[in-house]
């Protein structure tokens, strides 16, 4: 081994590390520059710390900072308790510009280094790594101080207990905290100690769960109330700035329109949709959609990509598409996961995390344009339209550059250019591919090549959503492909890894990765009937029941447990920028029991929903995916393909213009009744569901059934695959169909079921 590696000043690294540090830098390869203002006469980074040898780009960012960083883990503690020192943990993220900021201002200094090198033991946590530990503190800082955010920096006691943490801190003002924080633990431990004990304990109680009296579906509709009435009239989406797009809210908007034709409820979702699309949280260029708007009217985004916002808004504008007809939501659903497809994509398959709000030390810089750069990349003409279409003026809307945005509706924008709306669209799309190969040319924003499982899961439920609504081959190839790759990679046994970087995974798998992935498996099994992919669902579901339930109180927790210095073992139970994990898992448990029903999948579900009940009751809008998955398990699902008769039978609809076909594809040695049964036997029926929407059935093709004789009674059975036919005259919405049926084998007849249908005519979505 050559000499070791100056990990910090003052410290000195076993032998046994240096050899795995040198062994990590070797593997980087001689053109290895990390970002670092500390390196030696051949500019390689002078320091080196223990985060080299991990799998996050998060960590490895501050992998030669002077900071005697840990990661997360039994070793950091066990330091704190030998050497009797406070925890310094900073949790952040690889693509939050706070975190760069902090960690240039603060972690590169070497004064400010020292301290926390000889006073604390300075731990690093990925907060996309570990959602749990990011959860858990992240709720006792909320306690402490009355807000959060990120990077978060928290002083916790070596038995894992945080008695102070805020934010961002600028560098002199840290400095002075870490001086004051040292001379505390030494000179003021016993008031320390209480306060990280109120903490734990408040912590706890917040964390506990709010069993009360079952709730149904019913408050669902409470949630939709309140999710209108928080509705912007003026810009769409929710409340004032930053303005976040609320997935759960919209989708559970979505899941109302399927059910119900509410021109209220159409209003908030389209209007919402349409002006975010438009606005500057939508990558005009490029597709995609940044985390969320500093300004009421989605002009200025926070820059970050997120794969979970691309995951649930394709997935959102694709439902939108079908509800409405509208080409406008299918562009946008289609352009945002063309960029899923052809930037955040791995070779094998898998989905990459984000990328960085900032390039060039600068944010949004890569997104940023001026008129004269829109008039150097584009013929005159092109340049004009251009210019008026996007809202380009000389002052700019962001720092002197323009944030790209339609700056009025597609009509509008027609009409002013004096085309047709056709015309206008390909023009912008040839406009934008050359300001595409452009803004190729500049420093792109760093890309975070983690793949997390739950993400993933997430990506690829939407995809194959996307593949069958939008009959789009590519998207349902693109699902499978990544499917297969996690099954392959991320699993160690029975259980799942929570990531992967460069191939390598590590880390174990969290609640929300089995629901996520479960559910994403679960849409694949939907859109192609494969079983392969059902097996695999509910053999994650099995581990994800036997690993994290709470037998106590119901519900799942966040983590395995186990004995980690974490001060309680956190449950995700509200819905955030995604769904919470325990709604997740109910809509796992929910869709199972409809395609392989367990009593277990129902009592499951029935005892999570407890579990939060007076929470949900006092806040419903915080539970729309929970409330979702609810409607879902008590009313049936929505949208043209459903299961019925225990997972026997798959339902498929389709409708263009005024003829459309419900398809029924049988399990083998399993029947339903002919249209004309009678006695005992439960005739396959087809009506009409919601005449009020204008919809009218003007002719039903039933095909002739196959006649078989019983115990000299003759029966007319459909057996195999089914296909009946139908005439419709066209109403608002999708056409909502009833379909009642008893499906029977040659031992038994379960109980006849009636199933809602909704079949969206496919000559209004693919315009």
């Amino acid at each position: 081994m050559s000499e070791p590696i100056p990990c910090a000043e003052g410290v000195t690294y076993p032998s046994e590390l240096q050899r795995r540090l040198h062994a990590a830098l070797e593997a980087k390869g001689p053109d290895y520059r990390p970002r670092t203002r500390h390196r030696d006469a051949a500019g390689r980074p002078r320091y080196t710390n223990r985060l080299i040898l991990e799998d996050s780009p998060y960590l490895l960012q501050h992998a030669h900072n002077p900071v005697d960083w840990y990661p997360w883990g039994r070793e950091a503690f066990e330091k704190a308790r030998r050497e009797d020192k406070p925890v310094f943990l900073s949790i952040g993220y690889a693509t939050c510009h706070w975190c760069h900021v902090m960690e240039a201002e603060s972690f590169e200094d070497p004064e400010i280094a020292a301290i926390l090198n000889r006073d604390f033991v300075p731990v690093k946590v990925d907060r996309e790594q570990r959602p749990d530990v990011d959860a858990a503190c992240m709720t006792a800082v909320q306690l402490l101080t009355g807000h959060g955010g990120w990077p978060l920096s928290a002083f916790l006691t070596p038995d894992g207990k945080l008695f102070f943490g805020a934010t961002y801190f600028p560098p002199a003002q840290f400095r002075q905290l870490l001086r004051q924080v040292a001379g505390a633990w030494k000179h003021r431990r016993r008031e320390i100690e209480a306060q990280a004990a109120g903490v734990a304990d408040a912590v706890a109680r917040l964390n506990a769960s709010e069993v009360g009296e079952a709730i149904d579906a019913t408050l669902a509709d409470r949630a939709v109330a309140d999710i209108v009435a928080r509705f912007d009239p003026e810009y769409g989406g929710f409340g004032a700035a930053p303005k976040f797009p609320n997935e759960p809210w919209l989708s559970l908007l979505v899941d109302d329109l399927w059910r119900r034709y509410d021109p209220t409820v159409l209003k908030v979702l389209t209007v919402t949709l349409e002006r975010m699309a438009r606005g500057g949280i939508y990558d005009q260029i490029g597709g995609g959609f940044h985390r969320y708007s500093v300004d009421a009217a989605w002009q200025v985004p926070h820059f970050e990509k997120m794969l979970y916002n691309q995951a649930q808004l394709g997935r959102i504008y694709a439902h939108a598409a079908v509800l409405t007809g509208d080409a406008f939501f299918e562009r946008i659903a289609r352009q945002t996961f063309d960029y899923v497809l052809r930037e955040m994509t791995a070779p094998g398959g898998g989905f990459y995390s984000a990328t960085d709000a900032d390039s060039e030390g600068e944010e949004g810089r890569f997104f940023l344009w001026t008129p004269a750069e829109i008039r150097a990349a584009l013929s005159a003409e092109d340049a004009r339209l251009a210019i008026e279409a996007f809202g380009v003026t000389e002052q700019g809307n962001f720092e002197g550059r323009n944030v790209l945005h339609l700056a009025r509706p597609l009509p509008a924008l027609a009409r002013l250019a004096g085309m047709d709306e056709a015309a206008l669209v390909a023009r912008l799309d040839h406009i934008r591919r050359r300001l595409y190969e452009i803004r190729a040319r500049r420093v792109a924003p760093l890309r975070d090549d983690k793949i997390v499982t739950a993400w993933n899961g997430m990506m690829i439920a939407a995809l194959a959503e996307a593949g069958r609504l939008l009959h789009e081959p590519k998207y349902l190839r693109a699902a499978r492909r990544a499917a297969e790759w996690l099954w392959r990679h991320h699993r160690r046994g029975d259980r799942l890894l929570r990531s992967s970087l460069a191939g390598r995974a590590s880390g174990e798998g969290l609640q929300e990765d089995y629901a996520f992935l479960a559910e994403g498996l679960l849409a694949l099994y939907d859109a192609t009937a494969d079983s392969v992919w059902l097996a695999r669902a509910q053999a994650l579901t099995a581990t994800m029941m036997a690993e994290f339930w709470d037998d106590r109180e119901g519900g799942f927790f966040m983590n395995r447990g186990g004995d980690e210095p974490l001060m309680v073992r956190p449950k995700d139970l509200y819905d955030g920028a995604q769904p919470a994990g325990n709604a997740a898992a109910a809509r796992v448990l929910a869709r199972l029991f409809r395609r392989a029903p367990q009593p277990e999948y129902e009592a499951r579900l029935r005892r999570l929903a407890a579990s939060v009940a007076g929470a949900a009751r006092r806040s419903p809008a915080g539970f729309a995916w929970l409330l979702l998955a609810l409607r879902e398990f008590e009313q049936g699902e929505t949208g043209p393909v459903q299961w019925v008769a225990r997972g026997h039978v798959r339902v498929g609809s389709l409708l263009r213009g005024h003829d459309g076909v419900l398809w029924l594809r049988l399990t083998p040695g399993w029947h339903i009744n002919g249209p004309g049964a009678g006695g005992e036997r439960v005739p396959t029926e087809l009506t009409l569901a919601e005449p009020a929407r204008g919809w009218r059935l003007s002719g039903i093709d039933w095909p002739e059934p196959l006649t078989v004789k019983i115990f000299d009674t003759k029966s007319s059975r459909y057996l195999g695959r089914v296909e009946i036919r139908f005439h419709a005259e066209p109403g608002l919405g999708p056409l909502p169909l009833r379909l009642r049926l008893q499906a029977c084998d040659e031992r038994r007849c379960l109980a006849p079921e009636t199933v809602g249908v909704q079949v969206a005519d496919e000559d209004r979505i693919c315009q």
